[in-house]
């Protein structure tokens, strides 16, 4: 996540999937933000095309008119960061952890123990969570490919950090699709196989690809997750694994 990307295309999609599936349960948000670009090189990076969408309200907004008019006014207000959400209602009363994945001053020699403490601090924060989300900005990564001591780390998370976030309580993991060979079916189909307890993925399909995975879910989440999936039909599709995943163990309703 990064503070130039608040109400894009992207966050319509993200927060009115969370709105759809949350229900009565308590929501934990894991920002895992990185610095945006004007904080590293001066130079702002937000992309015009992904908020067009707020300008035609005839096609997105009866989606969540509450979540539109909101990013609308986040956006053209000019308070794109995370606190602007964290402030404005539209997750109710979740609990957040955003405390940055900012490694620029920190010794090579000292980030292992740096990027520990931070996840120790996130999980901390959202301990009496029952739903967790976590919000990479490039998403997933092999645990055996994951390096801390290196820059571009700070803006994925592996699979290991999944796992702990997870245990004993629905996740939902957003990932950004890449050029994996196969196309993104298949890299779907790669992740759903590798995370623990996966048994539905979102596929957002416009504008820029992502998927958001959703980790040990209850009949009820289940429920809201199929609803949301065919009133946003033609922006988004449902995938299931193709091979059993072993899951965690999640609190039963």
């Amino acid at each position: 996540m990064q503070n130039t990307y608040v109400g894009d295309i992207g966050d319509f999609a993200k927060y009115g999937l969370l709105r759809a599936i949350c229900g009565d349960r308590r929501l934990g948000v894991a920002w895992y933000l990185h610095p945006s670009p004007e904080q590293t090189t001066g130079q702002h990076a937000g992309d015009v095309r992904h908020t067009k969408y707020l300008s035609d309200r005839n096609n997105w907004r009866d989606l969540d008119p509450q979540l539109f008019d909101t990013l609308r006014g986040l956006v053209r207000g000019g308070h794109r960061n995370v606190r602007g959400v964290e402030d404005s209602g539209l997750l109710g009363d979740a609990r957040f952890a955003g405390e940055p994945l900012d490694i620029r001053g920190v010794p090579i020699a000292g980030r292992p123990t740096w990027r520990e403490r931070w996840f120790e601090s996130v999980t901390n924060r959202l301990a009496d969570c029952d739903l967790v989300f976590a919000d990479p900005d490039n998403g997933l990564y092999p645990d055996e490919r994951f390096r801390p001591t290196q820059q571009v780390s700070a803006k994925r998370i592996p699979v290991a950090e999944v796992a702990r976030l997870a245990v004993g309580r629905p996740a939902v993991i957003y990932h950004h699709n890449t050029r994996r060979p196969g196309g993104h079916p298949n890299e779907i189909q790669y992740w759903m196989q590798r995370l623990p307890g996966c048994r539905w993925a979102w596929y957002w399909r416009r504008w820029s690809s992502r998927t958001f995975f959703v980790l040990n879910p209850d009949t009820a989440i289940e429920q809201r997750l199929i609803a949301h999936a065919k009133r946003w039909r033609g922006h988004g599709d449902l995938h299931t694994p193709e091979e059993p995943v072993p899951a965690h163990s999640a609190r039963a309703d």
